[in-house]
């Protein structure tokens, strides 16, 4: 998995804006589909699908499968088709025997993996913070 390194240096200076901005309010509908979105990045198969297609564009399923470790075939095919319906992935099959079917993010999956790489420059701006934190705790009496 290539983490940050995956995303351009736009992608990467937009997300850092990002944390740094304020955010006015928001419409309620915005409210509940971001809501929607950290549920399904949050479990993890959402994100890691989204670096992998960011880093080498159009996979196969079963390149899909063996780039993320750990992921059940079900897991995979349950994550790409909710991922499909929102509009993050579009998936192309090939009429052959045996089937042919590929993933690609759309501008929108794209899009998203660009927005979610500010957990990325969050982690690398408060790593050692975090470390320190963690250490502090765990070694409490």
């Amino acid at each position: 998995m290539a983490g940050i390194s995956s995303f351009t240096r736009e992608q990467i200076a937009e997300a850092e804006h990002h944390l740094d901005t304020p955010s006015p309010e928001t419409d309620p509908k915005v409210d509940r589909l971001v809501n929607e979105l950290i549920g399904r990045v949050a479990d993890k198969w959402t994100m890691l699908i989204l670096e992998e297609l960011n880093e080498k564009g159009v996979m196969r399923f079963s390149e899909i499968g063996r780039a993320i470790e750990g992921i059940s075939q079900k897991m995979l095919t349950q994550t790409l088709r909710l991922m499909e319906r929102d509009g993050l992935v579009t998936r192309t099959v090939y009429p052959v025997v045996p089937p042919k079917v590929e993933y690609r993010l759309t501008a929108l999956g794209e899009s998203l993996g660009a927005a979610f790489c500010g957990v990325w420059v969050w982690a690398e701006r408060y790593l050692e913070e975090i470390e320190a934190s963690r250490e502090a705790f765990d070694t409490r009496d």
